[in-house]
C-alpha cells in the first residue's frame, strides 16, 4: 500500500514561519498560528515542507489503508492561505456562510487575506471540525 506524501517531519515551525513571504503573509501566518494554538490547545508541528498541523489522528479505512494525519492546520502559500479543516466531507455551510470571502476545496479552505474573514467564525469552524473528526477517529496532541 502507498504511504501518505504528507508526513510529520520534526522540522521547526518557528524556522518555517521565519521564511514565509511576502511580509503581510508572514504576519498573517503568525496570527493564524496563535489562533490555532489558542483554539485547539495543541502545539504546532510541521507536516511535509509547508503545512503547520495541530493535533493528529490515526485512520484505518475498510480497504486496510491506514496512517496518521494532521487534525487541522494551515499552510501560508504565497497566493493564499490553505486552511485544513478535517473531515472535509462534512457540511459546514452554515458556518462558512458567516466566515467571509473564501474558496472551498475538499477538506481545504482558501483565504486570500485574513482581513477577508471573521477570525471568530474561523475558530468556530476549527473547533467544529475537530469535534466531528474526533467522533470518527480520536484526535490526539501531536
Amino acid at each position: 500500500m502507498s504511504q501518505n506524501k504528507t508526513v510529520l517531519t520534526g522540522a521547526s515551525v518557528a524556522d518555517f514561519l521565519a521564511t514565509v513571504e511576502p511580509e503581510r503573509k508572514a504576519a498573517e501566518a503568525q496570527e493564524l498560528d496563535a489562533l490555532f494554538r489558542q483554539t485547539t490547545g495543541f502545539m504546532p508541528q510541521m507536516w511535509g515542507p509547508s503545512i503547520i498541523g495541530y493535533g493528529r489522528y490515526h485512520y484505518r479505512y475498510a480497504t486496510g489503508r491506514e496512517g496518521d494525519f494532521l487534525a487541522t492546520g494551515f499552510s501560508p502559500r504565497k497566493a493564499r492561505h490553505s486552511i485544513y479543516i478535517m473531515p472535509g466531507y462534512q457540511d459546514y455551510g452554515a458556518i462558512l456562510a458567516r466566515l467571509g470571502k473564501h474558496k472551498l476545496g475538499r477538506s481545504c479552505l482558501y483565504v486570500n487575506k485574513l482581513a477577508d474573514i471573521d477570525l471568530e467564525v474561523l475558530a468556530e469552524l476549527i473547533r467544529t471540525g475537530l469535534k466531528d473528526l474526533n467522533a470518527i477517529w480520536p484526535v490526539q496532541p501531536s
